[in-house]
């Protein structure tokens, strides 16, 4: 079975990306290809990475509140580039009220500070394998 490769990315200014370094370890422990973009991408840049990495799904990690207007952007410029089947995972600081419209967007899963890493792959792997 091939390995499931993620890209793990930091959009917009928040600069803290501590949790975002142990999903993408707690990934490559669990036998994930990881790739991480660093800080401060834009969506245009996580969508251009997402497509040149050949990546099976994308997790943004959000801690600056900007999810509710870079995660919509994202998943358009997936569409654009030609990747909008590539499932997309949100991580961070998300308000409760605010994971249903993520889900609506297209989000397949929202997980808040606190999520064992296990069940963000394990989610993954479920998105992919329904494919």
């Amino acid at each position: 079975m091939k390995k499931i490769r993620v890209l793990i990315a930091k959009p917009g200014l928040d600069g803290h990306d501590r949790g975002a370094k142990v999903v993408a370890r707690a990934l490559r422990d669990r036998g994930f290809e990881v790739v991480y973009t660093g800080l401060h991408q834009t969506p245009e840049q996580i969508a251009a990475s997402c497509v040149q990495e050949g990546v099976d799904a994308v997790g943004l990690s959000i801690l600056s509140g900007s999810h509710g207007t870079l995660v919509p952007r994202i998943i358009d410029q997936l569409k654009e580039q030609g990747a909008g089947d590539i499932p997309v995972f949100v991580g961070g600081i998300i308000p409760r009220e605010d994971i249903r419209d993520l889900k609506a967007a297209g989000v397949v899963e929202v997980f808040t500070p606190g999520t064992e890493t296990s069940r963000i792959a394990d989610a993954i792997t479920r998105a992919i394998e329904q494919d």
